[in-house]
């Protein structure tokens, strides 16, 4: 089912950590009869200007890509897990066509029973390292979610979303202690908790 001549849709994620806006999933089926695109590795490993010169690549040679995502609402109702495994289905759902096989970074994959086609699936532990469509859709999945933080930067300013794109760091900490969450903070995670005035459970 994997071998040469399979349509592979690879899935991955970004945005698990953030404590504001949208976990963003990306399926990305590429021809597998042409060569293998340079430079395609795990996003987290790659630079900024890396991944926004490989993401257009992706898009423009891919047989087909797809962008799903959960907001921050439907994160602090399901929680991060699920909110993702939901972002990966509606990635999937999006693909213009149906791949032969998916593969899926991590060690979960989504519910599939329902998807409008029906085909193989595996999980696979860093799989965005190893596998070159899981590598693409890790690339489209960034990209994306970054360019969404920066449109949330413009609308709230105070937070400096698009230095940090919603990741705890001590900047974003600090802004969140002064500011208070702003509505696009997932109130389910304990640092927006406490800079709310709730309580932090473990």
């Amino acid at each position: 089912m994997t071998g040469r001549g399979a349509w592979i849709a690879g899935v991955d994620e970004a945005g698990r950590g953030p404590l504001a806006g949208p976990v963003v999933a990306a399926a990305v089926i590429l021809d597998p009869r042409a060569a293998p695109l340079a430079g395609l590795g795990d996003s987290k490993q790659l630079t900024a200007e890396q991944r926004a010169a490989l993401a257009p690549q992706i898009r423009a040679s891919a047989v087909a890509w797809a962008i799903g995502m959960a907001d921050h609402e439907e994160i602090d109702a399901l929680n991060i897990l699920q909110a993702t495994l939901l972002a990966m289905r509606r990635a999937l759902w999006s693909l213009p066509r149906a791949p032969s096989h998916i593969q899926v970074d991590g060690n979960r994959l989504p519910r599939l029973a329902d998807l409008p086609w029906c085909c193989s699936a595996e999980a696979i532990v860093r799989g965005d390292a190893t596998h070159a469509a899981i590598s693409a859709a890790s690339i489209l999945a960034k990209t994306e979610r970054d360019s969404l933080m920066e449109q949330l930067d413009a609308r709230f300013p105070s937070y400096g979303f698009g230095q940090h794109k919603g990741y705890p760091t001590p900047l974003h900490l600090q802004r969140l202690r002064r500011y208070g969450p702003s509505p696009v903070h997932r109130r389910s995670f304990g640092p927006v908790k406490l800079a709310a005035g709730g309580e932090i459970h473990s």
